[in-house]
C-alpha cells in the first residue's frame, strides 16, 4: 500500500491544484476538490504507513476542507448557476428584456459579428446608482493570465447570447480597441 501511495499522493495532489487553479467554472472546481480528496487520503494512507502522525493530521484536516470544497462547488455553486440559469431561460418567454447571471460577466466567451471568438470577459464596471453596466474588461490572448491583452469594450456594443458574450463589432475593431493596464482602468 505504501508504494501505491508515494505516487498516487503526490500525482492526484498537483492534478487537484491544477483543476482548481484553473477557474474553469464550478464543476471542475468542484472535481478538483474531489481529486484532493484522493491525494489527501493517500497522503494519510503514506502517513501511516511511515509512521509520520503529522502527516497524518495534516492531511485530516485537509480531507475535511476538500469535503467542504466539494459541497462549496458541486452541491451549493451548482445549484446557484442552475437557479441563475433558469431564472434566465424563464425570462426570454416573458414579456420584457431578458435576464442574464451577472456571474457570466467574469467568464463569458466574447464573440465578434464575424462569429470569431476573441477572448473572454474577466470583469465589468457598473455605476453605482443605476446598476447599469458601464464596460467589460476583455482578455485576449496569453496562457492563464501571463501573456493577456486587457481591453475596454463598452457595453453598447456587446450583449448576453446565452453563454456567450456577442459584441457589436467586428475582429480588426475588435483589435483596434485601446489596451488597459492590469492595474490602471478608465474611472468612466
Amino acid at each position: 500500500m505504501e508504494s501505491i501511495a508515494t505516487w498516487v499522493a503526490p500525482i492526484a495532489t498537483t492534478i487537484a491544484a491544477f483543476m482548481t487553479a484553473s477557474n474553469l467554472g464550478s464543476r471542475v472546481t468542484g472535481w478538483g476538490f474531489g481529486v484532493f480528496t484522493i491525494g489527501s487520503i493517500a497522503w494519510i494512507a503514506l502517513g501511516l504507513a511511515t509512521g509520520q502522525p503529522n502527516l497524518v493530521w495534516q492531511n485530516a484536516i485537509l480531507t475535511a476542507l476538500n469535503l467542504f470544497g466539494i459541497w462549496r462547488w458541486l452541491g451549493r455553486q451548482a445549484g446557484l448557476e442552475k437557479g441563475a440559469g433558469k431564472a434566465a431561460e424563464e425570462s426570454s418567454a416573458a414579456p420584457g428584456e431578458d435576464l442574464f447571471p451577472v456571474s457570466l460577466l467574469g467568464k463569458g466567451r466574447l464573440v465578434t459579428l464575424d462569429g470569431d471568438e476573441v477572448g473572454s470577459c474577466v470583469d465589468a464596471m457598473a455605476q453605482c446608482q443605476s446598476g447599469r453596466l458601464a464596460y467589460l474588461v476583455a482578455s485576449e490572448g496569453g496562457v492563464a493570465g501571463v501573456g493577456e491583452t486587457l481591453r475596454r469594450v463598452d457595453w453598447k456594443r456587446a450583449a448576453v447570447d446565452g453563454d456567450r458574450i456577442r459584441l457589436r463589432l467586428d475582429r480588426a475593431t475588435f483589435a483596434s480597441l485601446p489596451t488597459l493596464e492590469k492595474d490602471r482602468w478608465p474611472g468612466r
